[in-house]
């Protein structure tokens, strides 16, 4: 058994994964899916399913790595902005060399921060350094940095 990927519904699958592959490194891993049909419709639970969008490979990985999907459906249903501590699946994280750099590329980018670069001595692990941020569409990111004891 092994991960996979996680996935983003975007309101612009495009746009959203330039976002990852300009501020994180990933690699869009062809083809563009295209999808749509009864199987959809059956795997998803959702009528008349039809969908767009890419696998991303995520930095740090060979080709068979896991990925990033971001697909846009053709109907969204929009739930508005999450918190960080809304239930269910809370962010991803990267972690990065410098994190306040990777942050200001975030933001030239299109992100936000909704936190401030904060540092954390965890006792016989090292020094976290690390922050939320947001992509273009709100998706919660963790930046993080860990110096190793």
């Amino acid at each position: 058994m092994r991960f996979a990927h996680i996935n983003i519904v975007s309101n612009d699958w495009k746009a959203l994964a330039d976002f990852y592959i300009n501020t994180f490194n990933c690699k869009l891993v062809p083809p563009i899916r295209e999808q749509s049909g009864t199987w959809l419709d059956k795997g998803t639970g959702l009528k008349n399913a039809h969908l767009q969008g890419a696998h991303l490979l995520l930095p740090g990985y060979d080709e068979n790595g896991p990925t990033l999907e971001i697909y846009q459906y053709g109907l969204i249903d929009n739930q508005g902005v999450r918190a960080p501590n809304t239930n269910g699946y809370g962010h991803i994280a990267f972690e990065v060399e410098n994190v306040e750099k990777l942050l200001n590329t975030l933001i030239a980018n299109g992100g936000k921060t909704t936190g401030e670069v904060t540092q954390k001595e965890v006792e016989n692990i090292g020094i976290l350094t690390f922050v939320y941020a947001k992509d273009p569409e709100g998706n919660l990111i963790e930046l993080q940095n860990w110096q190793r004891a």
